[in-house]
This record gives structure tokens, sequence and C-alpha cells, in this order.
């Protein structure tokens, strides 16, 4: 991946080599920072040349959920949090924020790997192809999306949900097959998590985040009468 680097954010040496040496043996370049103050510092050298974030939540100076805030206030850049503490309301309050992934210690490294191959496949540039479905105009090249000539910010999470549901226009989908097809692995926490995704994107949508149903007893789906 030539000038694109992926960014390990860690206060424990160990850690930031562990996942450094896994994906460096898959081709990529790597930026370390080892507090938050300096991984704000790395990424406003390098944010036009960094395609993904494996931020720890508990560092000093600047804890992980602050350098995501301030790092979501202008970018859309994939993170995937790392973090000790493995409750589900930190998991919603990661998604809330912006989190793409969010992965508890320990991991298998060759785990963490794999999904950062998937979100930056998913995130990486196809043939262009911008299709409208009433007034919510999808560009999957450019990852944009607008309603009614508007564009909308979506986190990285939210868009891919959308996306799966207007690929699956008027298809009821189950919360375990969303669960499985948007976060691309089995996901063991509570599904109140895509509760919360739909929430904000329907009201991201405006009046447009009518066409997305909820399905009693089943999940959502997405159709225009």
């Amino acid at each position: 991946m030539i000038n694109e680097y992926i960014l390990i954010v860690d206060d424990e040496s160990r850690m930031r080599k562990l996942i450094k040496d896994f994906l460096m043996a898959k081709g990529f370049s790597i930026l370390e920072a080892e507090d938050g103050e300096k991984a704000l510092e790395v990424f406003e050298n390098y944010k036009n040349n960094i395609s993904l974030i494996l931020l720890d939540v508990m560092m000093p100076k600047l804890d992980g959920w602050s350098v995501l805030r301030q790092i979501r206030q202008e970018s859309k850049v994939p993170i995937i949090m790392l973090t000790a503490r493995g409750e589900e309301q930190d998991e919603l309050f990661g998604f809330e924020l912006g989190v793409d992934e969010y992965i508890s210690k320990p991991f298998s490294p060759k785990i963490l790997v794999a999904r950062v191959e998937a979100i930056l496949k998913r995130t990486g540039k196809s043939a262009k192809e911008v299709t409208d479905y009433n007034g919510i105009e999808i560009d999957k090249e450019g990852r944009t999306v607008k309603v009614d000539g508007k564009q909308i910010e979506l986190s990285l999470r939210e868009y891919e949900l959308l996306t799966y549901l207007v690929d699956n226009k008027n298809i009821a989908l189950s919360r375990d097959k969303i669960l499985n097809n948007v976060w691309n692995y089995d996901y063991y926490g509570d599904s109140r998590t895509i509760d919360s995704h739909i929430k904000k994107i329907r009201h991201k949508l405006g009046k447009k985040g009518k066409y997305i149903k909820t399905m009693r007893g089943v999940g959502y789906k997405f159709e225009i009468m």
C-alpha cells in the first residue's frame, strides 16, 4: 500500500509491536503513537495518507474517546477501537461516537488483521455506481449519500448498513442476517446495536427515513411505496 498507512495507537509498546508485526507481514505500512496527544499529532501530519486507525481506549494524556471525537470532527477514516473493557454499554457508546469496529482485548492478531483487511476492502474504490432511491442518492465509488441533493454525513458502519438495506430493498432482513453481512463477523453482543444505528440513519435521512421499515419480530426492510 504505497503512501497509505495504518495508525496504531496504544500506550503498551508490546501491543503496538505485536499488531505492527502482523500487519507489516501483510504488506501494510505502519505509523505509531503511544498516547492520545501523539495520536492527534501524527494524524494531523499524515491524515491524507492514513487509511485506518487502530485506537486503544485507556491511554495517558488523552483517552481514546477524546481522540475519536476530535478525529470525527474532520474525518471519516475507519477506526477500530481496542479495549480491555468488553461491556455492552461501552460498545454502544463507541458506535454512537462513530466507531466502525470494536475489538475487546485479548484478541487474536490474525482476526484483527482479517477485520482490518475486510474494512479496507469495503472502503476501497470500485466501478463508479450512483443509484437514486426516490431522493436518496448513493455514490458507491465516493461512498457518499445525498438526500434530495444534499450530502449527509454517515459513519462507515451507518453507510454499510444503509447500502445493505437498499441493495436488498423490499426484503425483510433479520437482525442476525444484518449482523452477519454488515458487521462481517459473528457478533456476540446485543442486537440493539443495530437498532441504535437504524435510529441514527433514519434521523439523518429526515423524511426519507420512513423508507426503513421495522418488521416486528424480524428486523428491518427498505421499502419505497
